[in-house]
């Protein structure tokens, strides 16, 4: 058999794998999910809150360089 069929092979069994690997009760590795929820939630609050407080004058800085290259 050579190299590339062997491949082909492992490569078939890998769903198989996975699915086994994830099956045996060893849950250490999923991580903490509504914990990944509340820092996206909480990074996204914190995106909004800075662009509430410095959009204006980031729209001005870019509404100042528009007219300074149009120019």
């Amino acid at each position: 058999m050579n190299t590339l069929t062997r491949a082909g092979i492992r490569l078939a069994k890998l769903p198989e794998a996975l699915w086994r690997r994830g099956s045996d009760g060893d849950d250490r590795e999923r991580g903490d999910v509504p914990g990944w929820v509340m820092i996206t939630l909480m990074s996204a609050v914190l995106v909004m809150g800075l662009l509430a407080v410095a959009g204006p004058a980031l729209e001005g800085l870019f509404n100042q360089a528009i007219s300074k290259v149009s120019k």
